[in-house]
C-alpha cells in the first residue's frame, strides 16, 4: 500500500515506530495530487510550506513519542475545503471575485487542525460561494468524481471528496448547509459526519447560511472520523452560536462495542421517496436487514415528507445568502458586485425579496414556523429512537451537466439531508453498496450533540461490511 493510501489511524502508527517520515508521507499525497489533480480538479491551491510544515512534525515526533499526546493528528496531511479562511494562504470560495484575497487569520478549524499537528496540503474545490450540489457553479472549473471522470463528485465540498476518494489527502475538510458534506461523500464513496450545528465552529468560513452551516471532515472510514471530529469540535469564543456543552467524543470508545443490541433505530417511509431508483432502495433495504442482523430494532415510523423541507430551506438559505453576499461590495473584498455569476445573484434576489416588507410574514415567517415543526417532531422521535436511518441520496452520482437549466437540482439532490440540517442535528453518510459501479450510501442521524452515539452505529455497520473501497486513479 503507497503511504497516501493509509487511514489516518495506519499513518499514525506509522509515523510512531518510524517506519516513514512525515515528509515521505506528506510527499507521497502531493505527488498524487499532481498525478491526478488534471483530472479531477479536487485541488484549487497548494500550500507551499507543506513540506517544511512536514519536517517540523518530524522533529517532534524525534523528540518524543509523548508527542502525538499533545499533538493528535501529527504529520497528518489534509485537504482544507476553499471556504475556509488560512492565513497568508489564498482564499476564494470558488468565486473569482476573491480570486486575490489573501487572509489575514485563520478559521477556527484551521487553528485547531494546525494545534493538533496535521499538515494542510492545500485549498480544495467547491461550487462558489458553497451554492451548488455538483461543484459546477465553481468559478475554478468542474470537479470530477474519482469513480467516473464524467460524473459529478457532488457539493458543495466536492473537491474534498474527490480528494480523500483518490487519496490525494489522508482526509479533508467540508462543510455543509444542507448535504454538502455527506452528499459528495455518498457519491465518492466516503466517510463523512456533518456535526451538530454549533459543535463546531464557523468563525473564519465564508458563511452562506449561518443558522444552517457545519463544518466536518471527510474521511476514509468512521474511526478517523471521530479522531478528526474530536480535534475540531468544541466551545469557540469567536462564534457565539458554538456550544459550551463538552466535547463527547472519544475515538476509543468505538472499539468497545461489537454489537447493536438494545438500539433502536426509526427508518421513515417518506424517505423513501419518489424520485430514488429501484437499486438504491435495495441497497438500503439490505443495510437495514445489516442493522436487524447486528441487534439493532428497527422499526418503521412517518415523519413530515422531506419534500416540504425544500421549501423552507430554500426559503431561509436564500434569505441568509441575500445578507451575507451583501458584504461583497468590492471595497474591503476582492472585486465588484459585477463578478458575481448567476448562481450568487439568483440566490442573493430571491432572498432579498423573501425578507422585503410585505412578503416577510407570507414567506420568511412562514418556513420559519415549519421549520419549527420539523425540529419538534424530531425531538419526539429522539425520545423512543436512538437514531433516524434511510437513503442520504435519491441515488448515485449524476454526470457532469446534470445541474445545467435546472435551477431545482440542488434542492432535490439533497432533499433528504435538508431535514436533518433545518433542525441543526448531527448525521453519517456510511457507504452501503454501488449502483453501476457508482457508490451509495446510507444516512444515520441522531439528536443534536449525540456524535458519539450515531458513531458507534456507523461504526459497527463499516466493520461488519466491505464497502468502503476506493477507485483506481490510473486515467491516463
Amino acid at each position: 500500500m503507497k503511504l497516501n493510501q493509509l487511514t489516518i489511524t495506519q499513518a499514525l502508527t506509522g509515523l510512531k515506530v518510524k517506519k516513514f517520515s512525515a515528509v515521505e508521507l506528506t510527499q507521497a499525497c502531493l505527488d498524487q495530487i499532481e498525478k491526478t489533480n488534471k483530472h479531477l480538479n479536487s485541488f484549487l491551491t497548494l500550500n507551499p510550506k507543506a513540506i517544511s510544515q512536514a519536517q517540523t512534525a518530524d522533529k517532534l515526533i524525534a523528540e518524543s513519542k509523548q508527542n502525538f499526546n499533545k499533538y493528535p493528528l501529527l504529520g497528518i496531511p489534509y485537504g482544507l475545503k476553499d471556504n475556509f479562511l488560512t492565513q497568508g494562504l489564498r482564499t476564494t470560495a470558488s468565486a473569482k471575485l476573491l480570486d486575490k484575497y489573501i487572509p489575514q487569520y485563520d478559521s477556527s478549524t484551521q487553528v485547531k487542525l494546525k494545534q493538533a499537528g496535521a499538515i494542510l496540503l492545500g485549498k480544495t474545490n467547491l461550487d462558489a460561494w458553497a451554492h451548488g450540489s455538483s461543484t459546477e457553479t465553481s468559478d475554478y472549473g468542474t470537479s470530477r468524481n474519482p469513480w467516473n471522470l464524467n460524473y459529478s463528485p457532488g457539493g458543495s465540498s466536492g473537491g474534498s471528496a474527490a480528494a480523500v476518494a483518490s487519496h490525494q489527502c489522508l482526509f479533508a475538510i467540508g462543510s455543509e448547509t444542507a448535504g454538502s458534506i455527506r452528499i459528495p461523500a455518498c457519491w465518492c464513496g466516503v466517510t463523512a459526519l456533518k456535526p451538530t450545528y454549533g459543535r463546531v465552529s464557523r468563525y473564519g468560513v465564508i458563511a452562506m447560511g449561518s443558522s444552517l452551516d457545519s463544518p466536518g471532515p471527510l474521511t476514509k472510514n468512521i474511526y478517523d472520523s471521530a479522531l478528526v471530529t474530536q480535534v475540531i469540535a468544541g466551545h469557540d469564543p469567536f462564534d457565539a452560536t458554538t456550544s459550551a456543552l463538552p466535547v463527547n467524543i472519544q475515538p476509543k470508545k468505538l472499539l468497545t462495542k461489537k454489537t447493536l443490541k438494545g438500539i433502536k433505530l426509526a427508518l421513515p417511509k417518506e424517505y423513501l421517496v419518489k424520485e430514488m431508483d429501484d437499486q438504491t432502495a435495495k441497497l438500503i433495504d439490505k443495510a437495514v436487514k445489516k442493522l436487524q442482523s447486528l441487534g439493532a430494532k428497527v422499526e418503521e415510523i412517518s415523519l413530515i415528507d422531506p419534500h416540504y423541507s425544500i421549501g423552507v430551506y430554500i426559503i431561509v438559505q436564500r434569505s441568509e445568502v441575500s445578507s451575507n453576499l451583501a458584504r461583497y461590495d468590492g471595497v474591503r473584498y476582492g472585486h465588484s458586485r459585477k463578478f458575481f455569476k448567476h448562481e450568487a445573484k439568483n440566490r442573493a434576489m430571491l432572498g432579498t425579496y423573501t425578507l422585503s416588507a410585505g412578503y416577510y410574514d407570507q414567506y420568511y415567517n412562514k418556513a420559519q414556523k415549519v421549520r419549527t415543526l420539523i425540529t419538534k417532531e424530531f425531538n419526539q422521535v429522539f425520545k423512543k429512537y436512538h437514531a433516524v436511518i434511510g437513503p442520504i441520496s435519491p441515488g448515485p452520482a449524476l454526470k457532469v451537466g446534470s445541474s445545467q437549466d435546472n435551477p431545482m437540482f440542488g434542492e432535490v439532490v439533497d432533499m433528504l439531508a435538508e431535514p436533518s440540517s433545518i433542525a441543526g442535528l448531527t448525521g453519517l453518510s456510511v457507504p452501503c453498496g454501488f449502483v453501476n459501479n457508482l457508490p451509495v450510501a446510507l444516512q444515520i442521524t441522531g439528536p443534536q450533540f449525540s456524535e458519539q452515539e450515531i458513531l458507534n452505529i456507523g461504526y459497527i455497520y463499516q466493520q461488519n461490511t466491505d464497502f468502503q473501497k476506493f477507485p483506481s486513479t490510473e486515467y491516463d
